[in-house]
């Protein structure tokens, strides 16, 4: 039910249709109906309360406002692109039911403090169910790590193998990376949680409304000090979907991994079949497509943020039409990022670790190198020139096929007397593992330590 144009007036012509279809933004904002609708009977609950409006028609208004949020709720809306956008639409929806005095709906109040309070009303409800989402995904890591404290793999740097460390440790550095993305949604709250209904088109408005109310009954922590910035502030937006890109690059970076660890070459892990595919061609091939697919969507999640960024960085106050742009990256990241989060939980709780195979890894590659450093280092050698001997023990191991482990202890006691047997135990993965207790480290301690910091965070 096409309506006449709200800003009509001061035309002659109606607009060309293909302009009309442009500019018309209900293909997407319809996003935003349930929110649109709690934002109108805030306002009007409100118009009613400070006698703005009749009681009569408030009333009225309220009773048809709430019959559209059962519709919406029960089988959706019918939405029509000539109403332009999802406020539009609402309104006309609503004059269909009620009659011509669902027009007072609009006093007080412009489209620009009702898209901008629909977009935080759409935000604020949705944070919480990606932080929730991100300690699911953080408990897995959790439970996996807390079952492979002991369970040895080569640490990289370079891709090349450095030290032996803990599985469990290696979980544990997940767990740090998605809380500071709990942190970071957590603080986003606090500039979404802002109400810009009132401050009307960018001035603020003659009648004599009550902001303070309509922040209340939204459940808004407070509303926005001034109205020029209420309109055209999308920081909550760009805060977002910059707290999103982080998380994707957490997710791509535990994806790439993930990919590595379970190849035929590392065969460190392997995914569930519920979390793989086939190939329409190798019958012997299991795929770890699901971790591809997050690792690529990366891209859209960062394409959103440059875009929004980009919007905005040139736009005098107050609103803009660009501004018409916020929205439809903040809806793809959202439908983005959730299922991305729970396909992880998934593969992380259902994948199986070749603990033997890890451990393997950590035999006849020299990662135990840093150990014999230190150890000559506490014999009283400088470790500087412990670093050098260690490394022409390599370079001549390499040469010759033999590990540090298997050099005879006459030829250590040439490089110093004071060498001992217990040099060949400090040369053992496991034990340099075990030793390693420094605060964070990868010693088993430590990362019993690390895991129980995790669950009382988890608990709270």
């Amino acid at each position: 039910m096409p309506i006449k144009k709200m800003w009509g007036g001061r035309f002659e012509k109606g607009g060309d249709q293909l302009v009309d279809q442009f500019g018309a933004s209900i293909s997407f904002d319809q996003e935003m109906a349930k929110e649109d609708i709690m934002g109108s009977l805030a306002h009007v609950k409100m118009l009613k309360k400070t006698q703005i409006l009749p009681g009569a028609d408030a009333d009225k208004i309220i009773g048809g406002l709430n019959d559209l949020m059962t519709e919406l709720e029960e089988h959706g809306l019918p939405f029509d692109v000539e109403n332009e956008d999802i406020h539009m639409n609402i309104e006309a929806l609503l004059t269909k039911k009620i009659g011509s005095v669902a027009g007072k709906l609009h006093t007080g109040r412009s489209r620009n403090d009702q898209v901008a309070t629909d977009f935080h009303l759409y935000v604020k409800e949705r944070l919480p169910k990606i932080i929730f989402a991100l300690k699911d995904l953080q408990q897995a890591l959790v439970n996996l790590a807390e079952k492979n404290v002991e369970t040895i793999m080569p640490g990289y740097t370079h891709m090349q193998h450095a030290q032996p460390i803990s599985y469990g440790q290696y979980l544990m550095a997940y767990f740090q990376m998605f809380q500071r993305d709990v942190e970071r949604f957590t603080f986003n709250k606090q500039h979404t949680d802002l109400s810009p209904l009132g401050a009307a088109a960018l001035a603020g408005t003659t009648f004599p409304i009550d902001r303070e109310m309509t922040t209340a009954l939204l459940g808004f922590k407070k509303p926005y000090a001034n109205s020029l910035d209420a309109v055209s502030d999308r920081d909550f937006a760009l805060e977002f979907l910059s707290n999103a890109s982080i998380l994707m690059v957490h997710l791509s970076r535990l994806c790439e991994e993930i990919i590595y660890w379970c190849s035929y070459e590392f065969n460190y892990i392997e995914l569930s079949d519920a979390y793989s595919t086939g190939s329409s061609i190798m019958p012997q091939k299991k795929n770890p497509d699901m971790a591809e697919l997050i690792r690529g969507k990366s891209g859209r999640v960062f394409g959103s943020l440059m875009g929004l960024l980009t919007t905005m960085k040139g736009l005098p106050l107050a609103y803009n039409k660009d501004m018409q742009e916020d929205k439809e990256g903040v809806f793809d990241t959202v439908k983005t990022i959730l299922p991305c989060l729970k396909v992880m939980t998934g593969m992380i709780e259902t994948l199986h670790v070749n603990k033997d195979k890890m451990a393997h890894a950590t035999h006849h590659d020299f990662s135990n190198a840093t150990e014999l450093a230190d150890y000559l280092a506490t014999k009283g050698i400088p470790f500087r020139r412990a670093h050098e001997i260690v490394g022409e023990l390599v370079l001549k191991g390499i040469k010759t096929g033999t590990d540090l482990a298997d050099i005879p202890l006459s030829e250590f006691k040439q490089i110093d007397p004071r060498v001992e047997d217990d040099v060949y135990q400090v040369l053992k993965p496991a034990v340099a593992v075990q030793r390693r207790n420094s605060l964070g480290g990868t010693g088993f301690d430590q990362v019993k330590a690390q895991i129980s910091a995790a669950k009382q965070i988890l608990n709270k």
